[in-house]
């Protein structure tokens, strides 16, 4: 009877011990990456709010960064981010979850294989594309079919390409939760006389809801921090909402706070100066903002997580 081969257990150890410190270390190094990230806002920023009021900066009606009177209210920018924000919302957020339902519940496994991946084609399309789409094709298109003054530049065109831009980020991650839902449950409604439409309508999607809400959350926080699109078609006006005439947002120029990041990082400003520090501090608060916003995805899917056995 052969005796076992011991002689290479020594290589595999060395060896495991190896990948599990070289995997140690990307985890590492993507937790020193976002601290760097944050310092570096953190310290830039802090500069900035030492020669600008934390007060007037949050309360601010008026962003003019290098033009006089010179003024570093951020409220006009949060205002146009919001803008898009909603605008994409109304866009992706129902076709995302209607997709969804489509893939999860009627398509066949055969075109389900074809259509997801074509979809998710869309999040692969880079923004600078989907911008000069906008400006060039949507704006035009607009403008003939809408009896509107549509501007050149306008947070309407700029919204609905960003909407179709994060709509595979819905669809995908919700589609994912809804097939996620045991069979069980599906089949327990069907035998109490229940209809496709109301078992995906009142069955799959409420215990799917966790999953859901995290891909809506996930999605409006990559519409916030979207730059491209908001840089070319959107404009570089920053205004405040008019809440007496808030639809008309959507066809002015607007400025959100990607795109002012944008335009201070490429301007001729003094490095040292606080126009160049602002950039900083509008990017801790895009930072504040999209952080808040994943947080109560979390806490909203671990309250509401279903867990099935």
């Amino acid at each position: 009877m052969s005796q076992p081969d011991f002689s290479h257990d020594g290589i595999r150890t060395a060896r495991g011990t190896a990948f599990r410190y070289l995997f140690m270390l990307c985890a590492l190094l993507s937790i020193l990456t976002t601290v760097a990230i944050i310092l570096t806002l953190l310290v830039d920023a802090v500069d900035f709010f030492a020669q600008v009021s934390l007060v007037d900066f949050l309360t601010g009606t008026r962003w003019s960064p290098t033009n006089e009177p010179i003024a570093f209210g951020v409220l006009p920018l949060i205002s146009g981010t919001l803008v898009i924000t909603i605008g994409s919302a109304m866009v992706a957020l129902p076709i995302g979850l209607l997709t969804a339902i489509y893939l999860s519940e009627y398509a066949s496994d055969r075109r389900r294989a074809y259509l997801k991946p074509a979809l998710e084609v869309l999040a692969g399309v880079p923004t600078v594309v989907y911008g000069y789409f906008a400006l060039v094709y949507v704006t035009p298109a607009i403008d003939a079919i809408l009896p509107v003054d549509l501007s050149t530049f306008n947070a309407l065109s700029a919204s609905i390409m960003v909407g179709i831009m994060i709509i595979p980020m819905v669809s995908s991650i919700s589609e994912d939760a809804m097939s996620a839902v045991p069979d069980s449950l599906r089949q327990a409604s069907y035998g109490l006389g229940a209809t496709k439409f109301t078992v995906s309508t009142s069955v799959v999607v409420p215990a799917a809801l966790s999953g859901i809400f995290s891909s809506f959350i996930l999605a409006l926080s990559r519409a916030i921090g979207e730059t491209m699109i908001v840089a070319i078609a959107a404009g570089q006006t920053p205004r405040m909402i008019d809440l007496t005439d808030p639809a008309g947002m959507f066809l002015d120029s607007i400025q959100p706070m990607t795109s002012a990041m944008v335009q201070i990082g490429t301007g001729d400003i003094v490095g040292q100066g606080p126009a160049y520090k602002s950039l900083f501090a509008v990017g801790l608060t895009l930072f504040v903002i999209t952080f808040v916003m994943n947080l109560i995805s979390e806490l909203v899917a671990s309250r509401y997580r279903e867990v099935y056995r």
